[in-house]
């Protein structure tokens, strides 16, 4: 009884017609967000062998769902990561802009090295190459942790932008992170079947790491754009599967 004296004030939304639009449109929003994390958690863990790879995504998600949780639990905290707490280049740096920059950072250097490797697998000088071929479970959650905390930030602080609902947050940010963890094994296997892919997917971690830097860096790039050239890069690329498809049936005739 005392849990629903506790919670009632929190659902008070459920009546308010507006708040399930706000609440339906956020759960897209966090979805769409996710897709970016989704894609690093598929392309880390087709590095582990095969019998580790759906627990590494497992955890993986299941770590992003409790640090958005605790990011959620401490609000109040994560809205003052705004506040600028040093200016250069004209520009006002909060902590947020300085978490979007490393995690940017970050992105960009694993993509680059993970491209080396793609194109040219033979090379092995590279020590942190060799690191990256010999992934373990633990570094492979380390890694999805680490980018996990710059996308729940970003998340959440989607998230206070568009209600003051907190139910509302709790409900979406649970909703989205389900339908990562359902989606994570389909897209970690559709990309593992199909090199061609793993290209594609590391060219869109390249593009999102670099957009992390200009957002850091008060260069606002609608999510619109990025999402819009992805789409159509994945477009193309499905019209190139289709007709190499085609071509090897054709030849088997």
């Amino acid at each position: 009884m005392q849990l629903v004296e506790f919670l009632a004030p929190h659902f008070q939304f459920v009546s308010d017609p507006t708040a399930w639009v706000a609440l339906l449109t956020l759960i897209v929003l966090e979805v769409v967000l996710g897709i970016d994390n989704l894609i690093f958690i598929s392309i880390l863990t087709n590095k582990l062998p095969e019998a580790q790879r759906a627990r590494a995504r497992r955890l993986g998600i299941s770590a992003a769902l409790i640090m958005r949780l605790v990011l959620l639990a401490t609000i109040s905290i994560i809205v003052q990561l705004t506040t600028p707490v040093f200016t250069a280049f004209s520009h006002g740096f909060s902590w947020r802009d300085l978490i979007l920059i490393a995690g940017g950072l970050f992105l960009v250097w694993k993509a680059t090295k993970e491209i080396h490797h793609t194109v040219d697998p033979e090379d092995h000088k590279d020590t942190m190459m060799g690191e990256t071929l010999q992934i373990s479970l633990a570094g492979a959650i380390f890694q999805i942790l680490l980018l996990d905390l710059v996308f729940s930030i970003d998340s959440i602080i989607t998230a206070v932008g568009m209600t003051d609902e907190i139910a509302i947050m709790y409900i979406a940010v649970i909703v989205a992170v389900s339908v990562m963890m359902l989606a994570a094994g389909p897209l970690a296997n559709f990309i593992a079947k199909n090199p061609s892919i793993v290209m594609l997917a590391l060219g869109f971690l390249l593009m999102i790491g670099m957009t992390l830097i200009a957002d850091g860096m008060g260069y606002h790039v609608p999510k619109g754009y990025i999402y819009a050239a992805m789409g159509f890069s994945a477009l193309v690329e499905g019209l190139n599967m289709l007709a190499r498809r085609r071509r090897k049936s054709g030849g088997g005739h």
